[in-house]
């Protein structure tokens, strides 16, 4: 038996990196999963790799169950078609993780508004939204996970004086937005404790490579040995999304971390562990 049989999960940012681990993940675990995400064809997206088409064949091969959704989640009404197809196709959703994340680095002088106003919707609002429209469902089952993936950006670079001459990445708005998320993640947990419904915040030890990684410079290839596998972030969503909520709700916390915790790893290492978490993480 699985550890999501039964239960239907919705998963954005599927098409590639680590949302398609996770949905690939909950899928061997039993879960109907709901793959969502821009990227619907390989080769739509003009710049990375990878597709819904592409994860949803991948579940179905290993014996899994999954749907293919395109949407942009930064608008309500993209939101509530994913949503109503779901339960159209599943019934109830009875967990959501929040990986969907748009950035561009670029240092705040030279970012472009309607860039800027983009991320937000994508990183902060979506999640917003995605959880309003499946806690009617989670409440009236009495059940429910929303898991929402966050990253080390949203530890800021501290106070003056800055002693590193490099110049900045450019994540001061992508970080910025992550710390939104975590404040949303716990404010919500609070607001749903009652109701069995666990919500939590989950961002990487190290960094995973990634094709959004690789792009953006973060990493140096998908081969690249310094980071953590994409599988140590949905080892540790599946987790959350299936411990009881008691146990879980309202955690800020981080991969290698909470692998540890459960004895899943090893030799845990990175934030979380030999270095500290955001502030959320340590309330």
């Amino acid at each position: 038996m699985g550890k999501l049989d039964g239960r239907t999960a919705i998963v954005t940012g599927a098409s590639r990196g680590i949302g398609e681990e996770i949905a690939r993940l909950f899928g061997r675990e039993g879960a109907r999963v709901v793959c969502a995400a821009r990227t619907l064809n390989e080769g739509d997206h003009r710049l990375l790799s990878g597709s819904l088409s592409g994860t949803v064949s991948k579940i179905e091969d290993a014996g899994g169950q999954a749907i293919a959704v395109a949407v942009d989640v930064s608008t309500e009404e993209d939101c509530q078609r994913l949503v109503k197809t779901a339960e159209d196709t599943f019934g109830t959703v009875d967990i959501l993780v929040n990986d969907a994340a748009l950035t561009y680095y670029k240092p705040i002088i030279d970012y472009n508004v309607r860039h800027w106003v983009k991320a937000f919707a994508v990183n902060v609002h979506g999640p917003f939204m995605l959880s309003k429209l499946v806690l009617p469902g989670m409440i009236k089952l009495r059940r429910g996970a929303v898991v929402n993936i966050s990253s080390g950006s949203a530890i800021g670079p501290g106070r003056a004086p800055f002693k590193d001459a490099r110049p900045v990445n450019g994540g001061t708005m992508y970080g910025a937005t992550k710390a939104a998320l975590e404040r949303f993640t716990q404010g919500l947990a609070q607001e749903v404790a009652m109701h069995n419904i666990a919500v939590t915040a989950l961002s990487p030890s190290q960094t995973v490579a990634t094709p959004g990684t690789v792009y953006h410079k973060l990493m140096s290839g998908m081969d690249d040995p310094s980071g953590e596998p994409p599988a140590y972030m949905a080892r540790a969503a599946l987790l959350l999304a299936s411990e009881p909520p008691d146990k879980v709700n309202g955690r800020v916390t981080y991969s290698q971390q909470i692998l540890g915790e459960y004895r899943l790893l090893d030799k845990p290492t990175g934030r979380g562990v030999t270095t500290k978490g955001s502030g959320y993480s340590q309330i």
